[in-house]
């Protein structure tokens, strides 16, 4: 991401709720359905959304770590041509 225009970082960030929508609404589903399938009471769908914010938020945190590096290099490369 290091150089990578303003509009490309915005348009990456704006996909983060999108992703962790995704990946929590898969986890409830597929909880809700191994309840029906199993007879048991929410235990699955629990587990779904566990599992499904787990996975959210680390993907979150794969996807924004680039940009976080890319805007701390771009600081520190502007503070070394200054200096």
């Amino acid at each position: 991401m290091r150089g990578s225009p303003w509009w490309a970082v915005a348009l990456r960030l704006t996909g983060l709720g999108w992703y962790v929508a995704a990946c929590i609404v898969i986890g409830v589903v597929g909880g809700v359905l191994l309840d029906k399938l199993l007879g048991t009471v929410f235990v699955f769908t629990l587990v779904g959304v566990v599992l499904g914010s787990v996975a959210a938020f680390w993907g979150v945190y794969k996807m924004v770590l680039p940009v976080l590096y890319g805007a701390k290099s771009q600081e520190m490369n502007r503070k070394r041509r200054n200096h």
